[in-house]
């Protein structure tokens, strides 16, 4: 998948205008690309339009205008695009109150090596986490991961995958639906 160019990043005014139609667009892919594994783990699986969205959005938040500013957040954010047979995603932990989510980043610790995608017949495929987001005391509720897939495993997802998180604190395991399958295997072509 090709990453987001700058050249595509409309100016601040220009988005407000594109964003009424933009906007419900990247909101309905998102709906489709998040996965909820357990009560507490939402996978929301990044493409090209989901983190261009993201892109116009942080610009028109911070009402970044300067070019630089512009490429920085285009670099950082074409971390999340998936490369071949690659699946990215934000890992959101999410607990009810702060004392808890505060309790549970710290039991999650290792968490970077308890999920994957498991495709029948093709084993499994470990997340790979962004080292930036692990301190060695907890971790962030908020992780960036990858899954590099094998080429055997990204034909076959089309017909199943889950998403397996086995770590000892927290274990689930969630199957995609037929939509969510066809979904994310675009990613694949």
């Amino acid at each position: 998948m090709q990453p987001v160019s700058v050249s595509e990043i409309k100016a601040i005014a220009d988005y407000e205008i594109e964003r009424e139609t933009f906007r419900p667009l990247a909101m309905a892919v998102k709906d489709r690309r998040r996965i909820r594994v357990g009560d507490h783990l939402t996978f929301l699986f990044e493409n090209r339009l989901t983190v261009r969205y993201q892109i116009q959005e942080m610009m028109r938040i911070e009402r970044l205008t300067k070019i630089e500013e512009i490429k920085h957040e285009v670099e950082t954010y074409n971390e999340l695009i998936p490369g071949e047979n690659q699946l990215c995603a934000c890992l959101l932990i999410e607990y009810e109150t702060p004392e808890l989510r505060s309790v549970w980043l710290t039991e999650l610790l290792g968490l970077e090596y308890h999920i994957w995608i498991e495709v029948p017949g093709e084993g499994r495929a470990q997340a790979t986490f962004d080292d930036r987001q692990i301190a060695s005391d907890r971790i962030s509720s908020v992780q960036y991961l990858k899954f590099q897939l094998t080429p055997e495993q990204a034909a076959r997802f089309p017909r199943g995958a889950s998403i397996v998180v086995d770590h000892p604190k927290y274990s689930f395991s969630q199957m995609l639906t037929e939509a969510q399958l066809i979904e994310l295997a675009a990613d694949f072509q």
